[in-house]
């Protein structure tokens, strides 16, 4: 299935070294006023040109829309839109056909879809279908903004080097500290630390991997479908999907295991015209519902699996044992290019679920 949303829907389509990858989007009202230039610009966060320390594949990423938008508006048909694959170089993947790259989709894949699928380039496991996550969220982040709900997610830490972000940050002054840098965090200091780290990672042919942070603020109290669809089984699920997460987290996540009930419940008070939390340890959702404080989580991504070190693997075709050293052009690590990404997909799935619990028109 590459179709996610009930109110808000999107279909994927598309693969890594195919024409074209995208989305269509349903179930956006009519009339909703979409400016292009806002989602070209979180394409732009999101490709790779530019940045030194990303794969030299040149895509220019240009949104082309299809079908759904006329004069600044939706017209509550679907709305399909793509970027063209121009960028695409067959012959490193053609070489490997029968030998699973270690870390990769390869071998499950085509044990379920047969040795003809087009797994160039990752096919439709590879993070180059991310476009259309993009896409549909900044499409999402226009319905949230008009409810004045703001999301907002950064690099939090990239190997062992990690970020100094206090909580009580503005969300303006993050997004702006981490714009500021190729890692996409506000901090300075470890943003250098980082890129060195990401830099070091390539000179020895290995990849490193890292943790997305994201923040929600202005999310009314209630929001959530419980028991299956909610707020955290929604991000959950439309975060496993972004290629390479391999564990979340919301609020203090794992460390509350190490917490007792006594430090990790939240107090409420009375602030002169609604109820807080003193403080957010749950991560601005109770019971599956958000409570009107910032929504908080974390997204930990994997180290990039195509590296330039001999791996181990097998032939699929001989049985045989095979070594391979993977070729092309491979980011050595995509946690900054994943920031907007997440950030994205949590605003797409907020919106569906506020859609669905009558918070949006």
């Amino acid at each position: 299935m590459m179709r996610l949303g009930e109110r808000l829907r999107m279909t994927l389509f598309g693969s890594s070294h195919g024409p074209e990858v995208g989305v269509t989007l349903e179930g956006i009202p009519a009339d909703t006023r979409i400016e292009l230039a806002a989602i070209q610009q979180e394409l732009d966060r999101r490709r790779p040109v530019g940045r030194r320390l990303a794969t030299k594949r040149q895509e220019e990423d240009q949104l082309v829309v299809d079908s759904g938008w006329a004069d600044g508006l939706l017209d509550g048909t679907p709305f399909r839109a793509h970027v063209a694959n121009e960028d695409v170089r067959r012959e490193p993947y053609d070489r490997l056909a029968d030998t699973p790259r270690p870390g990769h989709a390869d071998y499950p894949a085509r044990v379920r879809y047969g040795p003809d699928a087009d797994l160039s380039g990752g096919g439709i496991f590879s993070g180059r279908m991310t476009v259309g996550l993009v896409i549909a969220g900044a499409v999402a982040r226009t319905l949230l903004a008009a409810q004045g709900i703001d999301v907002v997610a950064f690099t939090r830490s990239i190997g062992n080097v990690e970020a100094d972000v206090p909580l009580d940050s503005q969300v303006a002054a993050v997004r702006r500290q981490s714009a500021e840098n190729e890692v996409g965090t506000p901090d300075r200091s470890a943003a250098s630390r980082m890129e060195e780290l990401i830099l070091q990672a390539r000179r020895e042919g290995d990849s490193v991997g890292g943790v997305v942070e994201v923040w929600a603020e202005g999310l009314p109290v209630g929001l959530g479908e419980p028991f299956f669809d909610s707020v955290e089984s929604a991000l959950a699920h439309v975060w496993f999907s972004i290629p390479a997460v391999k564990a979340v987290e919301f609020g203090d996540g794992f460390a509350s295991t190490r917490m007792r009930g006594s430090e990790h419940n939240d107090p409420f008070v009375w602030d002169g015209h609604r109820v807080r939390t003193t403080s957010n340890h749950a991560g601005g959702i109770l019971g599956g519902l958000s409570t009107g404080m910032p929504l908080i989580a974390r997204v930990a991504v994997k180290p990039t699996s195509s590296i330039a070190r001999p791996q181990q693997s097998v032939n699929l075709a001989t049985h045989a044992p095979a070594t391979l050293v993977v070729t092309g052009r491979h980011d050595p690590c995509i946690v900054p290019r994943a920031v907007v990404v997440v950030e994205c997909t949590t605003a797409f799935a907020l919106a569906d679920l506020a859609l669905r619990g009558g918070f949006l028109p």
